[in-house]
């Protein structure tokens, strides 16, 4: 189940006040300095983190060895535009804040797509301006509210970035919520303002994540991770099945691919044995909290990463097992900002 919805009925009051905070301000909020440097090379691959609300923690510090980079390319994916092109920029018709128009280009050549291996440290912020200067080679961040030159400078010091996108509900604060119909709104999500999409309905949402992913493109990020895409088991106010589900990931994996971007399972435990030939990693909240951290071990076993955060148990409680499986995983606070404990 999805992590949002899974802290909704103890924590409804803080996580909403927590959204509408982390999509207006603009200020990073670390507490983590000692906790930045997780002794990974300066040249090790990595990118941008969105965080994810839970309960905050303590900020104490804490140390970590070092991460083995993941092979792969430093420079934007194949495909996207040609220097000089201005990201954000799009011919008239684009949907507002998409950059690129929705297209469907070429696969880009065999080995181009970045793979995370398993083991890789990252970074997840999606709250404030991102503090550049954690230690990881991963980071994953909001693709909305982050620009081509905070890519740029993450690539810089040899990062890889990951786009944040909501791919599975309606958000009224996006620049590009008026493209989505209100026959694609279902019920309220939970958090203010965020409605659940019919994602029956590919032939009208295909084309709006497409511009999402190709703004995800333009501004250079190496791979993409999707929220919210577990739908079919929640109260959407669509009568979805497993299958649709699984048609609309599968659907949003060949959009990421296509432009040469790697994309993530996020959640969706369920799915997992049936989508891991389809996503080139995974992002999972809180397995440890609920013991269902064997259920996403397939995907380390597959040579690809898991990407985990905890947010109400200490470090000393997840981390063992954590590293046993091979996850790379680390407690973050219900505001998301830069502030981490990694294992």
């Amino acid at each position: 189940m999805n992590r949002r919805n899974r802290l909704l009925p103890a924590t409804l009051a803080l996580a909403t006040a927590t959204a509408l905070l982390v999509s207006s301000c603009s200020s990073s909020g670390s507490e983590d300095d000692q906790d930045s440097a997780d002794g990974t090379p300066s040249n090790s691959p990595a990118a941008t983190a969105p965080s994810t609300p839970g309960t905050p923690g303590t900020p104490d510090a804490a140390t970590t060895a070092p991460d083995t980079p993941a092979p792969g390319p430093t420079t934007p994916s194949a495909g996207a535009p040609a220097p000089g092109t201005p990201a954000g920029s799009p011919p008239p018709g684009t949907p507002p804040g998409t950059g690129t128009p929705p297209g469907n280009p070429a696969p880009p050549p065999a080995g181009a797509r970045w793979q995370p291996t398993p083991g890789l440290a990252w970074q997840w912020q999606l709250g404030g301006a991102v503090d550049q200067s954690v230690d990881v080679p991963v980071y994953d961040i909001d693709g909305f509210e982050n620009d081509a030159s905070v890519v740029a400078a993450l690539h810089a010091k040899g990062r890889k970035v990951i786009c944040y996108i909501n791919a599975g509900s309606w958000e009224n604060f996006r620049p590009d919520s008026a493209a989505f119909a209100k026959s694609l709104q279902g019920s309220d999500t939970g958090w203010k303002g965020e409605k659940w999409f019919d994602i029956r309905k590919l032939d009208q949402l295909r084309p709006l994540m497409a511009a999402r992913f190709d703004m995800c493109r333009s501004k250079g990020f190496d791979a993409i991770e999707p929220d919210t895409i577990e739908a079919y088991n929640q109260n959407s106010g669509f009568p979805l099945t497993a299958d649709d589900q699984l048609k609309y990931n599968r659907m949003l994996a060949q959009l990421a691919h296509e432009r040469g971007l790697a994309i993530g399972l996020k959640n969706d435990l369920d799915q997992i044995p049936a989508l891991l030939a389809d996503f080139d990693f995974a992002v999972n909240e809180e397995c440890s909290q609920f013991d269902e951290c064997d259920r996403v071990a397939p995907f380390v076993k597959a040579g690809k990463a898991v990407f985990h955060v905890e947010y109400k148990l200490d470090t000393d409680r997840f981390c063992g097992k954590a590293k046993s499986l091979g996850f790379s995983s680390m407690r973050k606070k219900l505001e998301l900002d830069a502030w981490r404990k990694p294992c």
